[in-house]
């Protein structure tokens, strides 16, 4: 789950980066100036761990209407943080009190098709991560010791194709039962 954490985190800060310096480029900024927060790194990890649950909620459902769940989540995540950054630290890192459909400065329903857009790209981000970070696994040293072991149950054959995050998943469990055997 950490490493989900911190790959959701930065996956935020490059699309953040990627949306403000368009924004600033469409703004007639030459120089296309992008930024970010090292707050919204725990804020897009956190964020994203909660749409993973939710989606496994609504798998049953079309995937424009759990994107539609997703942009309210999102919603929700960035007003909440928001309000607790404005309480613990005394202003919130980014102010949308100026703009038109600012609610109470901390999040812009105008930003509701880009939050969308967000949302529906959300699984298949998910998934392209989870395939990386599974291939990348099975070639530790770490992994191939416990496969060899017969500590991982279940292992296709190398190279077989298996579902995104499942190698993940399996490891993290044998790594917890030999830790915690039952």
């Amino acid at each position: 789950m950490l490493s989900r954490f911190l790959l959701y985190g930065c996956t935020g800060w490059v699309l953040e980066v990627l949306f403000t310096g368009a924004n600033a480029a469409l703004s007639r900024d030459r120089s296309a100036t992008a930024r970010t927060y090292l707050w919204m790194h725990p804020i897009y990890g956190g964020t994203a761990l909660a749409l993973e649950e939710v989606s496994a909620r609504l798998r049953p459902l079309p995937r424009p209407v759990r994107a539609l769940a997703y942009t309210g989540l999102i919603f929700g995540a960035e007003y909440v943080t928001g309000w607790l950054l404005r309480k613990l630290l005394g202003r919130c890192p980014w102010d949308y009190a100026p703009h038109r459909w600012s609610v109470h400065g901390l999040i812009r329903l105008d930003y509701a098709p880009a939050w969308y857009l967000t949302a529906l790209l959300f699984e298949p981000v998910r998934d392209g991560l989870l395939h990386v970070t599974s291939e990348a696994l099975r070639h530790t040293p770490e992994y191939r010791e416990a496969q060899a072991a017969g500590a991982v149950p279940g292992c296709p054959p190398e190279g077989e194709p298996e579902e995104a995050g499942v190698v993940a998943t399996r490891f993290e469990q044998a790594q917890a039962e030999q830790v915690h055997p039952s």
